[in-house]
């Protein structure tokens, strides 16, 4: 059958979504890879290497205004050798020119766009350019032309500055430790400094940290809680509860605004304006596992169904819109839709924003109440702040956002607030409703294993955790009242995909991804140690002894591959693939945490499970790891919070460990099991074994005796018993929930007499 398209490129026979998005440009695209390599050096060509994903929206502004345009592709075709790369299925490749931009022009982003020699050594670089000359910055083709002229004129220089830069970068992103653990007073010192700069960063009107553009970084808000945990246990109340205040402010203020959907569930990526309202609205995987966590958590320390309503609602967007048929989880969601059906040209929000006459006309006789709830206006509500939309982009438009309580503008309608909410879940579904008849975002069903990890960690908490929420709690749409069994099914099923589609049990390596088959690139140090920290969960949230060995074999497969085993701490890539010119070791917590902070915790849960030579080899693992970023710890604790954690945890004296024996099949083990995860506490480990199942007493007899001990001394055919064990003590045996739970909520020092 003949093409309707004018031009198709080799990107047509790639699986990424993105690579896809480019095939039939007129740029003659190749993917990375020999191919391309070759042609450059055959034609001693420079290349241009252009990297983004498919749901980022200047991504998609430089592919209409330069890729599409004819004359730019043939500046491209006749001078340069181009090749498009998908960030998320090669994040190897991404560090590296990345960290180039970074170091030379001070800021990064995607798309990336970076000019190589056919060696594939950096030679200048930025982010997106517009097509022509603008406000005293040069556009895209007057770069090309200058790149091309200063090739011809000066290649040996070039080249010999784009091999200096990488032997720097090098150099100075695969740090390594001669010393074998972090001194004394580092640990403490790094927790109390970095929740000293983020408090220091607290936007008090708000909420969050730091100012617009606004992400949520969920690895600030697991610091402040861990922090305001530690402190309480020392008995310093007061600054426990400002850590918490800051907290639970900034996360009700990210839930009301327009970052939250509020129609469909779920997070966008980030708010452009400081107060959480005018988003870029893609949304991403890897934020919606680990916000879900951070509500779980919030709901752990206050009981409030606001943080479980909300956890829940994220679960419930990715168990509707996200999940595949064999269970997988799929990436993001695009922030750019098609207006009205067929319209040649996609506009960002498009699917998410309403007009007042739009809500007018649906709610009917409701429209004024939810108006005022959402701050809905006829001119349109992006108005908060100069920030939220300089552009006038959004002129006539509405982004909800809940900027009144619910219990003021309910009296002002003369109703209750379950009337008042009722009826706001019924305009909530009516929108949903409509909405789902407008053109979708491009989904990228692309599935990442980090991710995955990230949102199976999520759902398996989510079992347990939301078993504490009363009953006859309501809950209102999108949310629908999922039974939290169904969260770890859902948790299961993605890592049974994992498992059959993305591991290889010979050789027990991971694939990076898969788009109706596994990709070529291997697994990532985040791909193990993501997933790593998904089994764990998995595990000690009531999943099978299967999804313990998994994790304890996928972190041997993870020594063997990015351990340096001189210097400590992990690289992010195994350095078998010569065209990646760089092994870094990753320490940045961002918007997603580094493969290093989760590997350290990792490593600190594993060796508490463990016993023996085993155990010591983690620990010892993980304390080689923390010296090696002794310096971030001290100097730069802001950009590594998790790690800040971690080292904290490696140095706690004597870990919290919760172990609960009885058939696995019984009520009461599912109740003692939300009962010994019930309380927020970062610092405890939760084992359960059932003395019936052979398979389980064979591993605790061999990986931890004492364990298998307990479950045999403690085995009662009709009861479950659990015991709390710290400092080489156990509390006496209890056999009810909420004894269990009695004696968790206890300060440390009272739990043990």
């Amino acid at each position: 059958m003949a093409s309707s398209h004018k031009y198709t490129n080799r990107l047509a026979s790639q699986q990424s979504p993105y690579l896809l998005q480019h095939a039939h440009n007129p740029v003659d695209w190749y993917p990375w890879g020999e191919e391309a390599f070759a042609e450059a050096r055959r034609r001693d060509a420079p290349i241009f290497l252009s990297i983004g994903y498919s749901t980022c929206h200047w991504c998609h502004v430089m592919e209409v205004e330069s890729f599409e345009d004819e004359a730019v592709a043939k500046l491209l075709n006749d001078w340069f050798v181009s090749i498009k790369v998908d960030r998320e299925e090669r994040p190897d490749v991404d560090k590296v020119y990345m960290t180039y931009v970074q170091a030379l022009y001070g800021g990064g982003g995607w798309p990336l766009s970076v000019f190589l020699s056919p060696d594939l050594k950096p030679l200048m670089g930025g982010t997106y350019f517009p097509p022509d000359d603008k406000y005293g910055r040069p556009g895209f083709k007057t770069l090309l032309r200058k790149v091309k002229e200063a090739w011809d004129s000066k290649k040996e220089m070039l080249i010999k500055r784009g091999s200096y830069a990488i032997e720097q970068l090098s150099e100075a992103m695969s740090a390594s430790s001669n010393s074998d653990k972090l001194p004394d007073g580092v640990p403490a010192e790094a927790l109390r400094l970095c929740s000293e700069q983020l408090s220091g960063s607290y936007d008090s009107k708000f909420g969050g940290f730091g100012s617009a553009p606004k992400f949520p970084r969920p690895v600030e808000i697991n610091l402040m809680l861990y922090h305001s945990k530690t402190l309480e246990d020392m008995g310093m109340l007061d600054g426990a509860d400002a850590s918490k205040k800051m907290v639970f402010f900034s996360l009700q203020c990210m839930a009301k605004g327009g970052i939250h959907d509020h129609i469909g569930g779920g997070f966008h990526r980030y708010s452009v304006d400081e107060c959480w309202h005018v988003p870029h609205f893609e949304k991403m995987l890897y934020d919606q596992g680990q916000l879900a966590n951070v509500y779980l958590d919030a709901f752990s320390i206050t009981k409030d169904t606001f943080y479980s309503y909300i956890s829940r609602d994220i679960l419930d967007y990715l168990r509707r819109d996200m999940i595949g048929p064999e269970g997988e989880i799929f990436s993001a969601e695009d922030a750019d839709s098609a207006e009205t059906e067929g319209a040649a040209r996609k506009k960002e929000g498009a699917f998410y924003i309403w007009t007042s006459k739009e809500v007018e006309d649906i709610l009917g006789e409701h429209a004024a109440l939810f108006k005022e709830h959402y701050y809905i206006k006829q001119v349109g509500n992006c108005d908060l702040s100069g920030m939220s939309d300089p552009h006038n982009e959004f002129k006539g438009k509405n982004i909800l956002i809940e900027r009144n309580e619910s219990s003021e503008i309910a009296s002002k309608y003369g109703m209750s607030g379950e009337t008042y909410q009722d009826i706001l879940r019924e305009c909530r579904r009516k929108l949903f409703e409509i909405r789902l008849r407008r053109t979708k975002p491009h989904l990228d069903d692309k599935v990442i294993v980090s991710w995955n990890g990230l949102a199976i960690s999520a759902f398996a908490r989510a079992s347990k955790i939301l078993k504490g929420e009363p009953e006859g709690t309501k809950f209102y749409f999108p949310v629908v009242g999922t039974d939290p069994k169904e969260y770890m099914r859902i948790a299961e099923r993605a890592a049974f995909f994992i498992r059959n589609q993305l591991y290889n049990v010979e050789n027990h390596r991971l694939h990076h991804s898969f788009r109706h088959s596994p990709s070529k690139a291997p697994g990532f140090l985040d791909d193990y140690a993501f997933l790593i920290s998904g089994l764990l969960d998995l595990y000690e949230f009531g999943g099978g002894i299967n999804w313990l060995l998994w994790a304890i074999e996928l972190q041997e497969t993870q020594d063997a591959l990015f351990l340096d085993k001189d210097g400590g701490g992990y690289f992010n890539n195994t350095g078998e693939d010569s065209s990646v010119l760089l092994r870094v070791k990753e320490d940045h917590d961002g918007a997603e945490p580094s493969g290093n902070s989760i590997s350290a915790i990792n490593l600190i849960r594993l060796a508490s499970m463990v016993a023996g030579s085993k155990a010591e080899h983690y620990k010892k693992n993980a304390e080689h790891l923390l010296a090696v970023f002794e310096k971030r710890l001290k100097d730069m604790a802001m950009a590594v919070p998790l790690m800040c954690c971690a080292a904290d945890m490696l140095h706690v004296p004597s870990r919290k460990e919760v172990v609960v024996v009885g058939e696995r099949t019984s009520n009461e083990f599912e109740n003692m099991l939300a009962a010994a995860h019930a309380l927020y506490d970062p610092n405890r480990t939760v084992i359960h074994i059932d003395p019936s199942n052979k398979e389980e007493m064979e591993f605790w007899e061999v990986n931890n005796s004492n364990i298998a001990l307990m479950a045999k001394n403690n085995y009662a055919a009709d009861k479950v018993v659990a015991l709390v064990c710290q400092n080489f003590t156990c509390s006496p045996p209890v056999t009810d929930h909420s004894s269990l739970e009695a004696i968790l909520s206890k300060k440390r020092s009272s739990t043990f007499t």
